[in-house]
């Protein structure tokens, strides 16, 4: 009885190894060619995306480069099945400057397009993007002041060329890059910038990000599935029921 006992352990204890082994390999087919969640740990992305949400990004949406695999190893170089990102994505890539740091922004300029600030005016191959005032965005403090706290924060409706709208925060009236030079976008390139104007490191700062290689994409970003209020910690769940931002879950990002 003892031999079968031990026999029946081993076999055990093997198929579940087994199990666990294609779970992994499943989890990281998933993360390679499908989807990778990300979590936002700054605010430039306000009021779209907030501190402390959790997000699944499309792995397949621009093709696969290098940076697509766990820990890029440089085994190749462009992007396989490759496609442009359309203007007002919201993407994640590496940084250009360092490229073992994952960014989050949404794409303002494609290759060739010239991209200027003008007294907070974002302007696009010489035009004026469109732009209308919305009530004031009431929330955690998005301009990164001492104390932090709910804040009241101009609002504005922004509408991209190709029909894509979505929210921009002002913290301020004159703010650091409000005006800027013209930006031409080189091609292979794309310029990104964050929704909250005046607390973003952007492509604006071409010494720190500058433009976006079309190598450096790792996805779009698609839908929030876990969210919580921002100085707070996913893994403290006896907090969850005050802490969790329940509205948020399962939201498709824009």
């Amino acid at each position: 009885m003892s031999v079968t006992s031990g026999t029946k352990t081993e076999s055990g204890v093997g198929e579940t190894i087994r199990v666990v082994i294609h779970a992994l390999l499943i989890a990281l087919v998933i993360r390679t060619f499908l989807f990778q969640p990300f979590n936002i740990p700054s605010g430039s992305m306000k009021a779209t995306l907030l501190v402390g949400d959790y997000l699944f990004v499309s792995k397949y949406s621009y093709g696969y480069s290098h940076y697509s695999i766990p820990f890029s190893p440089p085994l190749f170089s462009g992007r396989l099945w490759g496609s442009d990102p359309n203007r007002g994505d919201i993407v994640v890539f590496r940084l250009p400057k360092d490229d073992s740091t994952d960014y989050i922004k949404r794409v303002i300029g494609l290759p060739g397009d010239r991209v200027q600030m003008k007294d907070g005016l974002l302007y696009i191959n010489d035009t004026p993007v469109e732009r209308q005032r919305m009530s004031e965005y009431v929330g955690e403090d998005p301009c990164g002041s001492e104390g932090g706290g709910i804040s009241r924060v101009k609002r504005w409706k922004e509408t991209l060329p190709n029909g894509v709208s979505y929210e921009t925060l002002d913290c301020a009236d004159n703010g650091y890059m409000d005006t800027t030079n013209v930006y031409t976008v080189p091609a292979g390139h794309f310029f990104m910038m964050g929704d909250n104007r005046d607390n973003s490191t952007d492509s604006r700062f071409l010494g720190q990000v500058g433009y976006v290689p079309q190598e450096n994409l790792i996805g779009r970003a698609q839908m929030i599935f876990f969210s919580i209020a921002e100085g707070e910690h996913a893994w403290m769940f006896w907090r969850w029921p005050w802490a969790v931002r329940w509205n948020r879950f399962f939201k498709i990002v824009r």
